[in-house]
């Protein structure tokens, strides 16, 4: 026994202690041994699973350890590119992964960054979060506790949504509106069709096409901007002012165009606006700061810190919604979060259907986990779905609700996985062509 442990004894706690300090050494001993005898778990095999139960092609990438019954899951989705992930992960990222142990989360994303030489592309972002989610799943595993509880543990008990309330025409809008304020949503995106064009977020079914000097789906700009604030101000008037209003412009007007529709905008006192600029039009975010207090929503379409970091540092937007997978997994998304609250900026993440139960539940533990929380997107989850992807978050009352199981608290079985094979399309998951009447393609 160490002088100064027996000095300390004999002085502090009398001869008693002094005759019960061999119990104590060996008591430091045995955890010691245990200690040095359960070492971290290492990666032994790395693997892609893809399925599309919906419209949209789902990725995600499984760790599965060197330890019985030990293993992740992490959301990889980029449904427009999808074929490419799966050989990012297994050609590249898992022979610079085997072997090394789940414990060091932040260590081995820096490396995965750092492996490809040229970074924040949206297919290795994707290809990373993979990874990333699934030693986050691994370690929540371990502990025997959810994430959250890794990550700080709860702000709030549950996530306030928002549901995608759309139709041909405004009083479809305002009926789908309803139904989901009757079941309990106080917050509804709203979405309208534009006839004979190609809208974002509905459809109409009127087939009848101005003239154009071509026959791809066609958009005009100006009859965009007056059908959707006609629709702000009916849904207003018709849903009164407790329910919050949202409205997608998917970056597809010009960046003077979305100056004044903001300005417009203003006086339906929206939740928020989403996307009014692409990210290669991010300086005009501050001309439209300089003219109203229009609350903006701005990051779905994000790689990079190059494109939220000037957004969040210069309060120019209220809102930041990336889609977490494309931003690189819960780890940079977490980070984001963070950088956010010091300006005052509140989280929105991206969660359409071409985000998997798993990222689902990686932006819902973000959410709880974040005190600048604002909203979160909600997409429903169909049966099939939920028969591959077992403990999906629960919507209740307009709240989703985090599985309390360990890690994400999601199982995949993989068997029903490969029933729902990516089925065959034209451009394989990608987003097709939109043109102004001149023939000019459009950002979208």
């Amino acid at each position: 026994m160490p002088i100064e442990r027996r000095d300390f004894l004999r002085t502090f706690a009398g001869a008693g202690a002094l005759a019960l300090a061999p119990r104590f050494v060996e008591a430091e001993a045995q955890v010691a041994r245990a200690t040095r005898a359960t070492p971290a778990p290492r990666i032994k095999d790395v693997s892609v699973i893809e399925c599309q139960p919906e419209g949209a092609r789902l990725t995600v990438v499984k760790i599965t350890t060197d330890q019985d019954g030990l293993y992740g899951y992490g959301c990889a989705t980029f449904t427009q590119r999808a074929d490419l992930v799966k050989p990012a992960v297994e050609k590249y990222l898992k022979p610079f992964l085997l072997g090394k142990t789940t414990d060091r989360i932040e260590d081995i994303w820096q490396s995965c960054y750092d492996s490809s030489y040229w970074k924040n592309g949206p297919v290795l972002n994707n290809a990373i979060s993979g990874v990333d989610q699934a030693l986050w799943d691994i370690k929540g595993r371990q502990a025997g506790m959810p994430i959250y509880q890794l990550a700080g543990g709860k702000c709030r008990e549950a996530v306030d949504c928002y549901g995608h309330a759309s139709g041909d025409e405004f009083e479809d809008v305002v009926a789908n509106a309803k139904q989901y304020i009757a079941q309990g949503f106080r917050n509804v995106r709203v979405q309208v069709g534009l006839p004979g064009m190609a809208g974002y977020g509905s459809q109409h079914k009127e087939n009848n096409r101005p003239k154009a000097l071509h026959d791809k789906p066609l958009f005009d700009p100006a009859a965009q901007m007056r059908r959707a604030l006609k629709l702000l101000e009916i849904c207003r008037r018709e849903l009164g002012d407790e329910i919050e209003l949202l409205h997608d412009m998917h970056e597809r007007l010009t960046p003077n165009e979305a100056v004044q529709f903001c300005k417009e905008a203003e006086q339906f006192r929206m939740f928020f606006l989403e996307d009014p600029l692409s990210p290669e039009d991010l300086g005009y975010f501050r001309q439209i700061r300089q003219n109203c207090a229009t609350p903006i929503a701005m990051g779905e379409l994000f790689n990079s810190p190059h494109e939220w970091q000037p957004l969040i540092t210069e309060q120019l937007i209220d809102y930041i919604r990336v889609h977490v997978s494309q931003a690189g997994g819960f780890s940079p998304a977490r980070k984001i979060a963070i950088l956010a609250e010091q300006f005052g900026v509140k989280t929105a993440w991206h969660g359409p259907g071409d985000v998997s139960p798993v990222g689902h539940m990686a932006n819902v533990t973000l959410d709880l986990v974040s005190y600048n929380f604002g909203i979160q997107e909600y997409s429903p989850f169909n049966e099939r779905t939920q028969a591959i992807f077992q403990g999906c978050p629960e919507m209740r009352d307009g709240y989703l609700w985090v599985n309390e199981k360990p890690g994400w608290g999601i199982e995949i079985d993989e068997k029903e996985a490969a029933k729902a094979p990516f089925t065959a399309s034209p451009l394989n998951g990608g987003w097709g062509e939109i043109r102004l009447r001149d023939g000019t393609v459009i950002k979208q």
